[in-house]
Parts: C-alpha cells; sequence; structure tokens
C-alpha cells in the first residue's frame, strides 16, 4: 500500500491551505490509482515545538514524511516563496531524507503572474532532499483557495498519470 503524507505549512492552522491539499490529495489519489487515506502534518499545530530539539511532536512528524511514498507539500507564498516554518521543519531532515519519496509541491500565491518562484524553489528543496519531484506542481491564486475544486480537477488530469507512474517504479 503506497504511504501518502500531506505536509501543510501554512502559518495559520485549519488554513485554506491545509483544504485545497486536501483536495488536491483526494483527486489525484484517485486518478493515480492511490487508495490510501492521506496522513495529514498541519505544521501551524506543531508551532514551537518545531524549534525545540527533542519535540516528540516533531520526531514523530518527521518520522511520518521519512516514511511517505507520496508526499504533498503545500506551502502559501511568503516573500516570494514557501514558508519558513516549512523551511524550518525539512531542515531537520538527514540529507536525501526523502530519497525514496515522490513529492507533489502545491503553492497558494496572491498573484499568478509572480507564481514561478516559489514552485521553483519547492522543487529545488524537495530536490536536494532526493525526491523525485512530479509534475506539473499545482499552483493556486489565493483567489481560487477558497473554492479550488475546478482547477485542482484539471491539474490531477495532467498530474495523475506522471504521478502513477513514479510510485509504479518506485514500488
Amino acid at each position: 500500500m503506497t504511504r501518502f503524507t500531506v505536509l501543510v505549512a501554512d502559518p495559520r492552522p485549519r488554513s485554506f491551505t491545509r483544504s485545497a491539499a486536501l483536495t488536491a490529495a483526494a483527486e489525484v489519489a484517485a486518478r493515480a490509482g492511490i487508495t490510501s487515506e492521506p496522513d495529514v502534518i498541519d505544521l501551524a499545530d506543531l508551532g514551537p515545538d518545531l524549534l525545540t530539539e527533542s519535540a516528540t511532536s516533531v520526531t514523530e512528524a518527521l518520522e511520518r514524511v521519512h516514511a511517505a511514498d507520496v508526499l504533498l507539500i503545500a506551502s502559501p507564498q511568503v516573500h516570494g516563496t514557501y514558508t519558513g516554518l516549512l523551511k524550518v521543519f525539512l531542515d531537520r531532515l538527514p540529507e536525501l531524507g526523502l530519497g525514496h519519496t515522490v513529492a507533489v509541491p502545491l503553492a497558494v500565491v496572491d498573484d499568478l503572474r509572480n507564481s514561478h518562484g516559489i514552485e521553483e524553489d519547492l522543487r529545488v528543496l524537495l530536490a536536494d532532499l532526493g525526491a523525485w519531484v512530479a509534475e506539473p506542481g499545482l499552483v493556486l491564486a489565493a483567489d481560487e483557495v477558497e473554492a479550488p475544486e475546478g482547477v485542482i480537477r484539471a491539474w490531477a488530469d495532467v498530474a495523475a498519470p506522471g504521478l502513477h507512474q513514479a510510485v509504479s517504479v518506485a514500488a
């Protein structure tokens, strides 16, 4: 069974980014033949523990991410790139800590004209950790995030075949 994890890096707990990520996970999983329910890690729930060396909640979250076969990473754009929350968390993974993982980037941006940077930055970060990064990533405009279903369905139609192939090869 494919272990599918959704990692939400929005500083606001239970955010629209999280809702969009769960919708995207369900849509792409259904099309890619992934039947397992996604494990959800919302970094906002970890709060200050992210800066604590021995926090059990962070250690457990890192283990769940490391064990994922498919990892959908969702971040709003902050100062042109992904959140510091995501960077602080992923910095705790070992070198090539995502070496067996298929990563799916999801970015929420204020303006689609400025979306290239975050999608590219997420790809580089995930690839540096050893992940195979699925294409295309999903970029949502902030004004789409409250009702993203149409955009997500169109993206999932395009992204699912590659994800299915990557998961099949990795298995």
